[in-house]
């Protein structure tokens, strides 16, 4: 008979497995997005903040704070859990 610990550490592999699966889900989808506004959106040009910028920068930039911020939530949550055991 397996001990509580042993349930217990099971049950945490477990978990840690099901998000690093969905962080790679997340980030592939990001990607096939990044894809689709490449190839879909034209090559013209934008005035942001006083400068020339590419239309398909704007989405892809917003794009990259996501992965930025999932990239970071992702890093937090091992740090906290590293501190809790």
């Amino acid at each position: 008979m397996q001990s509580e610990a042993d349930s217990r550490a099971g049950l945490d592999a477990e978990v840690d497995a099901r998000r690093e699966r969905k962080f790679w889900t997340a980030m592939g989808m990001y990607a096939v997005l990044a894809v689709l506004v490449w190839f879909t959106l034209g090559e013209g040009s934008t005035s942001v903040l006083g400068r020339r910028v590419e239309i398909r920068c704007i989405p892809l930039f917003v794009l990259g704070t996501f992965v930025f911020r999932s990239y970071i939530a992702r890093e937090a949550e091992k740090i906290r859990r590293r501190s809790q055991q």
